[in-house]
């Protein structure tokens, strides 16, 4: 099958300039991987490139193999390594060479470890709060297969927001994702963070992979009477011909009536709706730093937000 034209709006700024050849060396010098590079990320010039600040990059913890296969997803699946145990110090002396002040950790699932990861998760976290505590820590954290003693492991690591993707909507969790996922165990993850804690909770929506719009505002429900704070949506790309196929490209209009259904419907603190939103999206970092850092209202770092994402 042939893939469909990308429509105008799915164009991207290639990667340039010397804020982003800088990350790149101290990650290379470091052994260190991001997910902007194993996924592919259409924004990874945009955010490396510091445009509008300091740029940023979302590392990815344990490797750059996944144990699980998702469909949507470009990061290679098996042959998983040994944990390094230096990666959480690498971690937070890169994070002081780049100068960051917010910083976004996600890893691949680890399946094959007897607490999949979750104390090296944490303790990577602590790494970067001991060394400084002003600095912003955002994790998107896999399920655990939903084990709620690992995800208190992560709450008590104290990170500022937890995310965890739901992807898409019920019914398409599988082809979607890797069948150890599921709908119920990632809404059990982000009810639990918001049942023990005040972090801010996060999570995203892929749209474009067959979905109905009944079933993406059903989502949305359930995830606002889970408590959840911040929600992302963006369009799915094909990473590869091997990969699922892209059932629809998303107006940037429809995007923007889920925003608005999210925010002024729905009550969501914060949502990022548009083609090229990604689930760690400077924007949605901007709206946590203005409310945590600066203290600004939640309409006020709204604005901010979109201020600064509208100017790049």
């Amino acid at each position: 099958m042939s893939r469909a034209r990308k429509p105008a709006w799915l164009k991207s700024r290639p990667p340039s300039g010397e804020q982003f050849t800088e990350i790149k060396a101290t990650l290379r010098e470091r052994d260190l991987h991001t997910v902007c590079e194993e996924a592919n990320c259409p924004n990874m010039g945009e955010c490396w490139s510091g445009r509008d600040g300091p740029g940023t990059a979302t590392f990815m913890l344990m490797g750059e193999r996944c144990s699980r296969g998702c469909n949507f997803c470009d990061v290679e699946t098996g042959g998983m390594s040994a944990l390094d145990p230096d990666e959480p110090a690498n971690v937070a002396d890169a994070v002081a060479e780049i100068g960051l002040e917010y910083v976004v950790l996600t890893s691949v699932d680890r399946d094959d470890l007897d607490d999949y990861g979750a104390a090296h998760f944490a303790r990577t976290i602590r790494a970067i709060k001991e060394r400084d505590p002003s600095i912003l820590v955002e994790v998107l954290i896999p399920d655990f297969q939903g084990e709620p003693e690992l995800v208190r492991e992560i709450i008590d690591a104290g990170p500022d927001v937890i995310a965890h993707n739901i992807e898409t909507v019920e019914r398409l969790q599988w082809p979607v994702r890797d069948r150890r996922a599921n709908y119920a165990q990632s809404l059990s993850v982000l009810e639990q963070v918001e049942r023990e804690s005040e972090i801010h909770t996060k999570t995203s929506i892929m749209l474009g992979v067959g979905e109905y719009d009944h079933e993406v505002y059903r989502t949305l429900s359930d995830l606002r009477e889970a408590d959840v704070d911040i929600v992302t949506l963006g369009q799915y790309l094909q990473p590869s011909r091997s990969h699922l196929d892209v059932s629809s490209y998303v107006h940037p209009d429809k995007f923007e009536t889920w925003r608005t259904v999210a925010e002024e419907e729905l009550d969501f603190l914060y949502c990022a709706s548009g083609p090229m939103v990604r689930s760690s999206y400077k924007a949605g970092e901007l709206f946590v730093e203005a409310v945590l850092r600066e203290g600004q209202s939640v309409e006020g770092a709204r604005r901010s937000a979109r201020a600064a994402s509208q100017s790049v």
